[in-house]
């Protein structure tokens, strides 16, 4: 079968297109300029990128953005005191704090800690309750990601099999709601599978659409997915390699030479969701300067 396939980098920069006119005009009718600030603590080499991308997609759509950055010993109390300054700054519309964090700061106090008017990436339990629920709400930024990469490819999600495999309360448990909800870019049938599930092979093979989220390297083989289905890789690896300038190649949960092939769509890694999921955050940072969600 010959596959096409799911170009995040594509999609994310015809969106980013869309939020930089769109705040262009809202700069040139006298409008606030969207502001997101960011917290790093330590220098985790992927936290480091992912930050690095995140504040220059900012300079890309117009946006204003602030990185605030802590050393690794950070004690949990500053930390929680500079969140409550940016929860009442008014110039700053977005807060997120870069995950992970050191284990001797509670992730659970971090995120409550943020004002749900200002968490656009959609942590707070405020805002997990409204996503479950149905409300408008600030959407976390992968699984927004992925329902936008699968809408604007025209992929159909209504009466569906969907099968995610990973329970994380940031991409798994998010995106199965999401899928299951009424709405245009749900009504499937989830199933929401983990490292306990038994004859999981059996159910991956029934999926339509297969998400995999498990954070194990090219842990996805061909011999679990069907015949023309679609499968998102969420995951990223990197592996040592002598064939890339910088020595290092990445993997997603899919091993993707082999799965592809059967597959009708399938999420390149890079290239996929990680672009998606950067420019979800803007989506969710224009919302938040707009007052959309909470008034």
């Amino acid at each position: 079968m010959s596959y096409k396939l799911l170009n995040g980098k594509e999609i994310s920069a015809q969106i980013k297109n869309e939020i930089a006119e769109e705040v262009k005009n809202i700069i040139a009718k006298g409008g606030k300029q969207p502001h997101l600030a960011a917290i790093l603590v330590g220098t985790d080499g992927a936290s480091e990128t992912y930050v690095a991308h995140k504040v220059k997609s900012c300079e890309q759509v117009g946006f204003k953005s602030s990185l605030i950055r802590y050393n690794t010993d950070v004690s949990q109390e500053t930390l929680v005191k500079k969140i409550i300054e940016i929860n009442e700054n008014t110039d700053i519309d977005g807060l997120i704090v870069q995950l992970p964090i050191p284990d001797h700061i509670s992730e659970d106090k971090i995120i409550e800690t943020i004002d749900p008017k200002k968490d656009v990436d959609g942590f707070h339990p405020v805002n997990i309750g409204k996503l479950t629920i149905g409300l408008p709400t600030y959407i976390s930024a992968t699984p927004k990601g992925i329902i936008e990469l699968l809408k604007r490819n025209n992929i159909e999600t209504s009466g569906k099999h969907c099968v995610v495999i990973g329970r994380s309360n940031i991409v798994g448990k998010p995106v199965s709601i999401l899928l299951s909800q009424k709405s245009e870019t749900g009504n499937a049938t989830v199933t929401l599978c983990h490292s306990r599930t038994i004859n999981l092979k059996e159910i991956t093979l029934q999926a339509d659409i297969l998400i995999a989220a498990i954070g194990k390297k090219e842990f996805v083989t061909a011999d679990m997915v069907k015949e023309g289905a679609v499968v998102v890789d969420v995951g990223i690896h990197r592996v040592k390699s002598d064939k890339t300038k910088s020595g290092w190649k990445l993997k997603g949960d899919v091993k993707f030479d082999e799965v592809a092939p059967k597959c009708s769509y399938i999420t390149p890694v890079p290239g996929g969701v990680g672009p998606m999921t950067i420019v979800s955050l803007l989506q969710n940072t224009l919302s938040a300067s707009k007052k959309e969600i909470y008034k």
